[in-house]
């Protein structure tokens, strides 16, 4: 079943009126609305994604058809096309990890999507997959000095305790305690697994990552690398911004797919129609993303656009499906060096134009890029970024659609990390109707 977006905004599901929403549906805390209950529309093209079905027998025979077939789906004029329409494409062409949706399914407690009250159920599918996502890790080591409530005083304040911030941390048995320069993944040597899939409100997220960073810092007595995806770019440049004891903790930061200005196609995302303001309940931590929200502005004003660690952005302008202005030194992605610090943008069409690395990537698939793995590997051997392209050998580099070491498999299921984040973009809750308020830190 797919239903495009088109269609579902014609009917009312929108709640243009907080006066015509059902009994229970909404909450009023710190005078901001959160509804406590899946809206109608969300619940069919929730219902819609979950049964779309994904073909048996051969699906992509090699890498260039996966990203033909990529470019296919999602070439849709900038991103501003049916993106959960396509999200089913995508799974009806079985570019998706095996088994995802009945993992998905199994949150539920069931198959049969037609029998189950998905509205008051859907929040399940926000919840850990594997145990590696686990949102309550035991992290017994102490801190050898207080980071909590504040490592410096020049930070701002935990709204969270201590507890809760590190019990997201994930450590794996292999990790090295600093005999090895640590690396710290946001999302995720160390996973950062922040609850709700970073759709909370932002702040909050990054409170997560500016306790994770001076926890390893002090439990390795190292500094880190810092490698993220998505969001996680945006809520690691605002624990910058605002803890700013995490600059010195940190060697190298690699933001794949980052969305440091925010992202025009947030109303897509929130099934909000046109290009002005979002009008339709939407996760916290995507209107906070919008191209003009409060967040952004505030991060950009307090010196945001700006990198404060040596710092290897990477993005592709063909074609980001979530994140735009992607292209040039206007995209979201791009990063000033005001400070000197050492920034380097990585556009990938710029750096192998007309070659298999600088082909169409997405969102997602920049994480198999074999320019995203060449150069953070080069500077993490080297131990000094950023980044620098003529450091490796572009000719075998640029040759490549996947990195080197990862398997069809491997792009298939990186590719299906979109399907899962617009299934619990989708599902999460509460959903706002408007942005969250600011923290008393950042209004100062």
């Amino acid at each position: 079943m797919r239903i495009p977006i088109q269609q579902l905004a014609l009917t009312a599901l929108l709640l243009q009126s907080t006066n015509g929403a059902p009994a229970g549906l909404l909450d009023t805390v710190g005078a901001v609305t959160k509804l406590l209950s899946l809206p109608a529309t969300y619940v069919q093209i929730l219902a819609g994604v979950l049964g779309t079905k994904p073909p048996t027998g051969a699906k992509v025979l090699n890498a260039a058809e996966l990203q033909t077939k990529l470019g296919a789906i999602w070439n849709t004029g900038g991103g501003t096309g049916d993106f959960y329409g396509e999200v089913q494409r995508q799974i009806s062409q079985g570019i998706i990890p095996s088994g995802l949706l009945s993992s998905f399914q199994g949150l539920l407690g069931t198959g049969l999507l037609g029998s189950l009250d998905l509205a008051g159920n859907a929040n399940k599918l926000v919840a850990p997959i594997n145990a590696i996502d686990s949102i309550s890790n035991n992290n017994p080591r102490n801190p050898a000095k207080a980071i909590w409530p504040r490592k410096d005083p020049a930070d701002a304040p935990y709204t969270l305790t201590e507890s809760q911030l590190r019990q997201v941390i994930f450590i794996p048995q292999t990790f090295t305690y600093g005999k090895k320069p640590p690396v710290i993944f946001i999302p995720g040597t160390v996973w950062l697994n922040i609850p709700g899939a970073l759709l909370n409100d932002a702040q909050i997220n990054s409170e997560y990552v500016a306790y994770a960073i001076n926890y390893i810092n002090d439990i390795t007595n190292k500094n880190s690398s810092i490698i993220s995806w998505s969001q996680g770019g945006l809520d690691t440049q605002w624990a910058f911004t605002f803890w700013p004891s995490t600059r010195s903790a940190v060697s190298n930061f690699f933001p794949v797919s980052p969305d440091f200005h925010g992202t025009v196609l947030a109303n897509v995302l929130c099934l909000s129609p046109g290009n002005g303001a979002l009008n339709a309940p939407c996760d916290p931590s995507v209107i906070q993303q919008q191209y003009t929200s409060v967040f952004v502005n505030t991060l950009r004003a307090r010196g945001g656009a700006d990198a404060y660690v040596p710092t290897t952005t990477f993005y592709t302008a063909l074609l980001d499906e979530v994140v735009e202005p992607q292209q040039g030194t206007a995209a979201s992605a791009y990063l000033n060096d005001v400070r000197r610090v050492g920034v380097t943008n990585i556009e990938v069409q710029s750096v192998c134009p007309g070659r298999p690395a600088g082909s169409i990537y997405g969102h997602a698939t920049m994480l198999f890029n074999p320019l995203t793995a060449a150069l953070i590997k080069d500077v993490l051997q080297r131990g000094q970024g950023p980044a620098q392209v003529g450091n490796i050998d572009l000719d075998d580099v640029c040759k490549e659609f996947i990195a080197p070491g990862l398997s069809l498999e491997d792009g298939i299921a990186t590719a299906g990390s979109i399907v899962a984040a617009a299934i619990r973009l989708l599902a999460y809750l509460p959903k706002l109707i408007a942005e969250p308020g600011l923290m008393a830190y950042a209004r100062v």
